[in-house]
Protein backbone atom coordinates (compact mmCIF):
# COMPACT_ATOMS: atom_id res chain seq x y z
CA UNK A 1 0.00 0.00 0.00
CA UNK A 2 1.36 3.55 -0.90
CA UNK A 3 1.67 6.65 1.01
CA UNK A 4 -1.29 7.64 -0.31
CA UNK A 5 -4.08 4.57 -0.17
CA UNK A 6 -6.64 4.61 2.04
CA UNK A 7 -6.28 2.63 5.25
CA UNK A 8 -9.77 1.70 4.22
CA UNK A 9 -9.49 0.01 0.78
CA UNK A 10 -10.48 -3.32 0.40
CA UNK A 11 -7.53 -6.26 -0.80
CA UNK A 12 -7.28 -6.07 -4.74
CA UNK A 13 -9.18 -8.90 -5.01
CA UNK A 14 -12.26 -7.46 -3.13
CA UNK A 15 -11.54 -4.25 -5.23
CA UNK A 16 -11.22 -5.88 -8.49
CA UNK A 17 -14.75 -7.83 -7.87
CA UNK A 18 -16.46 -4.50 -7.57
CA UNK A 19 -15.10 -2.82 -10.64
CA UNK A 20 -15.85 -6.39 -12.32
CA UNK A 21 -19.20 -6.36 -11.20
CA UNK A 22 -20.10 -2.83 -12.25
CA UNK A 23 -18.29 -3.26 -15.71
CA UNK A 24 -20.15 -6.35 -16.69
CA UNK A 25 -23.89 -5.35 -15.63
CA UNK A 26 -26.08 -5.38 -18.57
CA UNK A 27 -29.52 -4.20 -19.17
CA UNK A 28 -31.13 -8.06 -20.07
CA UNK A 29 -33.99 -8.43 -22.41
CA UNK A 30 -33.30 -12.41 -23.42
CA UNK A 31 -34.15 -14.98 -20.16
CA UNK A 32 -34.39 -18.42 -19.28
CA UNK A 33 -37.90 -19.14 -17.75
CA UNK A 34 -36.54 -21.08 -15.02
CA UNK A 35 -37.09 -20.30 -11.23
CA UNK A 36 -34.74 -18.38 -9.37
CA UNK A 37 -33.63 -19.51 -5.75
CA UNK A 38 -35.66 -18.20 -2.88
CA UNK A 39 -32.87 -17.68 -1.30
CA UNK A 40 -30.70 -16.00 -3.47
CA UNK A 41 -33.74 -13.57 -4.71
CA UNK A 42 -33.56 -12.90 -1.03
CA UNK A 43 -29.97 -11.54 -0.63
CA UNK A 44 -30.54 -9.60 -3.84
CA UNK A 45 -33.47 -7.97 -2.80
CA UNK A 46 -31.64 -7.01 0.64
CA UNK A 47 -29.38 -5.06 -1.33
CA UNK A 48 -32.45 -2.65 -2.30
CA UNK A 49 -32.96 -1.99 1.08
CA UNK A 50 -29.55 -1.10 1.77
CA UNK A 51 -29.69 1.55 -0.94
CA UNK A 52 -28.81 4.74 0.52
CA UNK A 53 -32.13 7.41 0.25
CA UNK A 54 -32.08 11.12 1.11
CA UNK A 55 -32.87 11.73 4.42
CA UNK A 56 -33.09 8.03 4.83
CA UNK A 57 -36.68 8.18 3.37
CA UNK A 58 -36.43 4.80 1.92
CA UNK A 59 -39.22 5.87 -0.81
CA UNK A 60 -38.93 2.23 -2.73
CA UNK A 61 -41.58 -0.09 -2.38
CA UNK A 62 -41.46 -3.55 -4.59
CA UNK A 63 -44.28 -5.63 -6.23
CA UNK A 64 -43.87 -9.20 -7.00
CA UNK A 65 -46.16 -10.26 -9.64
CA UNK A 66 -47.08 -13.50 -8.93
CA UNK A 67 -49.69 -14.42 -11.79
CA UNK A 68 -49.94 -15.42 -15.15
CA UNK A 69 -52.64 -12.66 -15.81
CA UNK A 70 -50.72 -9.86 -14.81
CA UNK A 71 -47.76 -11.02 -16.33
CA UNK A 72 -50.08 -10.81 -19.64
CA UNK A 73 -51.67 -7.59 -18.85
CA UNK A 74 -48.08 -5.87 -18.16
CA UNK A 75 -46.26 -7.13 -21.12
CA UNK A 76 -49.76 -5.84 -23.07
CA UNK A 77 -49.64 -2.63 -21.72
CA UNK A 78 -45.70 -2.50 -22.34
CA UNK A 79 -46.51 -3.56 -26.27
CA UNK A 80 -48.86 -0.55 -26.58
CA UNK A 81 -46.23 1.75 -25.43
CA UNK A 82 -43.89 0.32 -27.68
CA UNK A 83 -45.65 0.59 -30.77
CA UNK A 84 -46.55 4.38 -30.22
CA UNK A 85 -42.67 5.18 -29.12
CA UNK A 86 -41.57 3.51 -32.33
CA UNK A 87 -44.52 5.72 -34.19
CA UNK A 88 -42.67 8.86 -32.49
CA UNK A 89 -39.55 7.75 -34.09
CA UNK A 90 -40.52 8.52 -37.64
CA UNK A 91 -37.26 7.46 -39.49
CA UNK A 92 -35.96 4.62 -36.70
CA UNK A 93 -39.41 2.89 -36.48
CA UNK A 94 -38.75 -0.08 -38.30
CA UNK A 95 -35.22 -0.36 -36.79
CA UNK A 96 -36.66 -0.09 -33.23
CA UNK A 97 -39.57 -2.18 -33.32
CA UNK A 98 -36.99 -4.84 -34.27
CA UNK A 99 -35.32 -4.13 -30.90
CA UNK A 100 -36.20 -6.69 -27.80
CA UNK A 101 -37.13 -4.38 -25.41
CA UNK A 102 -38.51 -6.65 -22.45
CA UNK A 103 -38.43 -9.93 -21.42
CA UNK A 104 -41.57 -9.98 -19.36
CA UNK A 105 -42.89 -13.45 -20.14
CA UNK A 106 -39.84 -15.02 -20.37
CA UNK A 107 -38.10 -14.32 -17.04
CA UNK A 108 -38.42 -16.12 -13.70
CA UNK A 109 -39.19 -13.04 -11.89
CA UNK A 110 -41.32 -9.98 -12.39
CA UNK A 111 -41.53 -7.27 -10.00
CA UNK A 112 -42.20 -3.24 -10.53
CA UNK A 113 -40.46 -0.78 -8.40
CA UNK A 114 -42.84 2.00 -7.14
CA UNK A 115 -42.10 5.17 -5.34
CA UNK A 116 -44.48 4.79 -1.62
CA UNK A 117 -47.04 7.11 -1.41
CA UNK A 118 -46.75 9.74 1.75
CA UNK A 119 -43.68 11.12 0.19
CA UNK A 120 -44.46 14.80 0.86
CA UNK A 121 -44.28 14.47 4.21
CA UNK A 122 -39.78 14.29 3.71
CA UNK A 123 -37.96 17.05 3.60
CA UNK A 124 -35.16 16.72 4.87
CA UNK A 125 -32.97 16.48 1.47
CA UNK A 126 -36.19 17.51 -0.62
CA UNK A 127 -37.32 20.72 0.50
CA UNK A 128 -35.48 22.57 -2.86
CA UNK A 129 -35.52 19.37 -4.81
CA UNK A 130 -38.31 16.86 -4.16
CA UNK A 131 -37.23 14.99 -7.26
CA UNK A 132 -34.04 13.13 -4.75
CA UNK A 133 -36.77 10.62 -3.85
CA UNK A 134 -36.39 9.03 -7.95
CA UNK A 135 -33.23 9.52 -7.24
CA UNK A 136 -32.81 7.46 -4.13
CA UNK A 137 -34.92 4.99 -5.53
CA UNK A 138 -32.86 4.85 -9.21
CA UNK A 139 -29.98 4.02 -6.55
CA UNK A 140 -32.28 0.85 -5.33
CA UNK A 141 -32.73 -0.37 -8.45
CA UNK A 142 -29.29 -0.07 -9.21
CA UNK A 143 -27.91 -2.09 -6.16
CA UNK A 144 -30.41 -4.84 -7.62
CA UNK A 145 -28.63 -4.70 -10.76
CA UNK A 146 -25.07 -5.38 -9.29
CA UNK A 147 -26.27 -7.93 -6.61
CA UNK A 148 -28.22 -10.13 -9.78
CA UNK A 149 -25.22 -9.71 -11.97
CA UNK A 150 -22.93 -10.98 -8.89
CA UNK A 151 -25.45 -13.73 -8.29
CA UNK A 152 -25.04 -14.74 -12.16
CA UNK A 153 -28.61 -13.59 -12.78
CA UNK A 154 -30.02 -10.89 -15.58
CA UNK A 155 -32.14 -7.69 -14.79
CA UNK A 156 -34.12 -5.70 -17.24
CA UNK A 157 -35.17 -2.42 -16.48
CA UNK A 158 -38.57 -1.72 -18.72
CA UNK A 159 -39.72 1.81 -18.85
CA UNK A 160 -42.17 1.84 -21.69
CA UNK A 161 -45.64 2.03 -19.69
CA UNK A 162 -48.26 4.52 -19.24
CA UNK A 163 -47.97 4.88 -14.93
CA UNK A 164 -51.00 6.01 -14.35
CA UNK A 165 -52.43 2.62 -16.32
CA UNK A 166 -49.69 0.74 -14.52
CA UNK A 167 -50.23 1.71 -10.78
CA UNK A 168 -54.26 1.24 -11.66
CA UNK A 169 -53.56 -2.34 -12.65
CA UNK A 170 -51.79 -2.79 -9.40
CA UNK A 171 -54.70 -1.08 -6.71
CA UNK A 172 -51.66 1.55 -6.23
CA UNK A 173 -53.00 4.66 -3.61
CA UNK A 174 -53.03 7.15 -5.56
CA UNK A 175 -49.86 9.22 -4.59
CA UNK A 176 -47.96 6.21 -5.37
CA UNK A 177 -46.10 5.82 -8.54
CA UNK A 178 -44.86 2.88 -10.69
CA UNK A 179 -41.21 3.56 -11.55
CA UNK A 180 -39.68 0.67 -13.40
CA UNK A 181 -40.92 -3.04 -14.49
CA UNK A 182 -37.77 -5.17 -13.66
CA UNK A 183 -37.44 -8.65 -15.16
CA UNK A 184 -34.83 -10.84 -13.02
CA UNK A 185 -33.96 -14.37 -14.25
CA UNK A 186 -31.71 -16.86 -15.48
CA UNK A 187 -30.00 -16.19 -18.91
CA UNK A 188 -27.48 -18.35 -21.41
CA UNK A 189 -25.37 -15.59 -21.51
CA UNK A 190 -24.49 -12.02 -21.14
CA UNK A 191 -24.57 -9.25 -23.90
CA UNK A 192 -20.55 -8.83 -24.64
CA UNK A 193 -21.47 -5.10 -24.34
CA UNK A 194 -24.59 -3.24 -24.02
CA UNK A 195 -27.32 -4.76 -25.94
CA UNK A 196 -28.06 -1.31 -27.36
CA UNK A 197 -24.50 -1.00 -28.67
CA UNK A 198 -24.64 -4.50 -29.82
CA UNK A 199 -27.26 -4.00 -31.94
CA UNK A 200 -26.17 -0.61 -33.39
CA UNK A 201 -28.55 1.23 -31.99
CA UNK A 202 -25.89 3.77 -30.65
CA UNK A 203 -22.42 4.35 -28.93
CA UNK A 204 -21.97 5.70 -25.32
CA UNK A 205 -20.18 8.88 -25.06
CA UNK A 206 -16.72 9.22 -24.04
CA UNK A 207 -15.93 10.03 -20.36
CA UNK A 208 -14.40 13.03 -21.02
CA UNK A 209 -17.67 14.63 -22.71
CA UNK A 210 -18.96 14.39 -19.31
CA UNK A 211 -17.10 15.76 -16.41
CA UNK A 212 -15.84 19.56 -16.66
CA UNK A 213 -13.39 21.54 -14.97
CA UNK A 214 -15.20 24.38 -12.53
CA UNK A 215 -17.71 25.51 -14.85
CA UNK A 216 -20.36 23.78 -17.38
CA UNK A 217 -18.77 22.90 -20.38
CA UNK A 218 -14.69 24.14 -19.65
CA UNK A 219 -12.02 21.52 -20.36
CA UNK A 220 -12.53 18.17 -18.46
CA UNK A 221 -11.25 17.28 -14.99
CA UNK A 222 -7.15 15.79 -15.94
CA UNK A 223 -8.55 12.81 -13.36
CA UNK A 224 -10.69 11.61 -16.72
CA UNK A 225 -7.38 11.23 -19.29
CA UNK A 226 -6.28 7.84 -17.46
CA UNK A 227 -9.64 6.43 -17.38
CA UNK A 228 -10.49 6.73 -20.96
CA UNK A 229 -7.49 5.74 -22.98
Amino acid sequence: MSEHDSPHRYAGAEREAIYKVIAERRDMRHFRPDPVDEATLSRVLETAYQAPSVGLMQPWRLIRITTVALRDAIHAMVDRERRKTAMALDERQEEFMRLKVEGIRQCGELWVMALADGREEHVFGRRTMPEMDLASTACAIQNLWLAARAEGLGLGWVSLFEPLELAKLLKMPADARPVAVLCIGHVDAFYPVPMLVQERWTEPRPLAEMVFSDYWGEGAAAVTGALSE
